[in-house]
């Protein structure tokens, strides 16, 4: 009982702590180590260099490319103006009358097309604060129409989404990006239609009371240093707001939306076509990792799809990237720090899965809906997700202690490594944007709000749109199977 009472607590301290700002790469390894002292039947410098660095390097070691050229492309969308570019067009095409849907498709454009959240944050926000104002809508609306366009469906439910969240399943069950395509596409639908007519109901209620855009300072880009120092630990510290006196011509829309395109299209035609055709026995050698063309298929096929698009993007905008070494340079730099936080936490959650009273817990959540092992594998995550305030940290920490448990259960249930893949990743964006999450803390600070102003708007279509779409979801696998 001991032990478990000093999980729950090294969790709550966890997410408090984080909260006030100290970074993942202390907390977590020291938060571990108090665990570690308390259940004195764990070695303490082994539980470290054994148990929680082994599990952060693995971490780092299979997903590293994506952190890195995922920045990268962020990057380069961001400096070349291509990101500027295709929100201002469906801006333009969607007009004043559908300023909440068009500043969602603009996210939702960018973050499906491989575009860091944060990029498309400091992007979007100021065409954002211009519409609202032209429309006469609250900007403390703002927060929540760019919270569902960047952190709901095209973070977790689009079949063939380059986010992370997307990935990290692929390895423990053997997927690709695009399983389960078509449930995959009705719940983005779903968390698209709920969190629209959300955001619809709020406006409307505003107009209803006459209230506008009201006073407030857009200084987005003139980000302070405490804001930057605080979001250091979600990799975009070095995605530098271009100042607004900047002359630049940016590309038609034609090569704006060509990287985003070929992304997405290459990562399909890898993953069907390609990967498959080639001879890939040799991965069964001990010097490959004795592994299967399942474990790895899917991350090879993201790496191609970026690999390829870069180039595409560099040479198409080669003009427009007068400082391409620097911008190269801040889009690897600002990968680091991400990685190493959600290996970080990876680490935590492999002390806590090595303790003796891990397996209570792990009993209790495993025997959750019965023999349906999608329930208790879809509240692991979100807990997960919550208490750690990080969708992939939560996920990484499920499946690295859980996994395998859940694709047996899975397969003696009948349900397909496929329906598993995508509840795991529409199971992240619930509960992991609570309000210490860093993404919602830079989010309001970006837009100048407070928690108070604008956070019930981020709740409901960040946290309850999602867990009502992912209840959906669990339903119609469990009905209807996979498709």
């Amino acid at each position: 009982m001991i032990g478990v009472l000093a999980i729950v607590v090294a969790l709550i301290l966890l997410i408090y702590l984080a909260y006030r700002g100290i970074s993942l790469l202390i907390l977590a390894p020291g938060l571990a180590a108090l665990v570690a002292l308390v259940s004195v039947e764990t070695p303490l410098l082994a539980s470290y260099t054994q148990v929680f660095m082994g599990a952060a390097g693995e971490f780092i070691v299979r997903y590293f490319p994506l952190f890195l050229l995922g920045a990268i492309f962020g990057k380069l969308m961001e400096d070349s103006g291509s990101a500027e570019v295709l929100a201002q067009v469906i801006v333009k095409r969607l007009g004043d009358a559908r300023a909440i849907l068009a500043v969602v498709l603009s996210c939702a454009v960018m973050t499906y097309g491989g575009v860091s959240l944060f990029v498309v944050a400091f992007a979007i926000f100021p065409i954002a604060a211009a519409l609202f104002r032209q429309s006469n809508l609250p900007k403390r609306l703002i927060p929540g129409t760019i919270a569902l366009g960047a952190f709901t469906f095209t973070m977790t439910a689009l079949p063939g989404t380059p986010a992370i969240q997307n990935a990290i399943p692929m390895p423990y069950f053997g997927t690709s990006p695009f399983a389960a395509p078509g449930l995959g596409i009705l719940t983005g639908l779903m968390m698209l239609v709920l969190g629209q007519a959300w955001l619809t109901y709020r406006a409307n209620q505003a107009r209803t009371r006459g209230e506008g855009y009201g006073e407030h300072t857009d200084n987005a880009p003139e980000v302070n240093k405490t804001l930057r120092e605080r979001s250091a630990g979600e990799g975009f510290d070095l995605l530098e707001v271009p100042p607004e006196d900047t002359p630049r011509g940016l590309p038609p829309v034609s090569l704006a939306v060509l990287p985003i395109v070929l992304v997405i299209a290459l990562n399909l035609v890898f993953t069907t076509l390609v990967i498959p055709a080639m001879d890939t026995g040799y991965l069964a050698e001990p010097e490959y990792g004795a592994t299967s063309i399942d474990s790895v298929r899917g991350v090879w096929s993201v790496i191609a799809a970026l690999v390829i698009s870069i180039v595409v993007l560099v040479v198409t905008n080669l003009q427009r990237l007068p400082k391409l070494t620097m911008t190269l340079d801040s889009g690897a730099n600002a990968s680091l720090l991400p990685i190493f936080n959600t290996a970080s936490l990876v680490g935590f959650g492999s002390v806590i899965a090595s303790l003796a009273a891990f397996d209570m817990i792990s009993a209790w959540i495993t025997s959750v809906g019965g023999d349906n092992p999608l329930i208790s594998l879809a509240i692991a995550v979100n807990v997960l997700a919550g208490m750690t305030g990080s969708a992939s940290g939560g996920m990484s920490i499920a499946l690295a202690t859980l996994g395998d448990t859940y694709l047996a259960m899975g397969q003696a249930a009948g349900i397909s490594p496929e329906l598993l893949h995508r509840v795991t990743a529409v199971a992240t964006g619930g509960l992991d944007a609570l309000p210490h999450n860093g993404a919602v803390i830079t989010l309001l600070s970006i837009c100048g709000l407070t928690h108070r102003q604008a956070y019930v708007d981020i709740a409901v279509v960040g946290v309850l749109v999602p867990i009502l779409s992912l209840v959906f979801l669990i339903t119609a696998g469990t009905l209807f199977g996979t498709f």
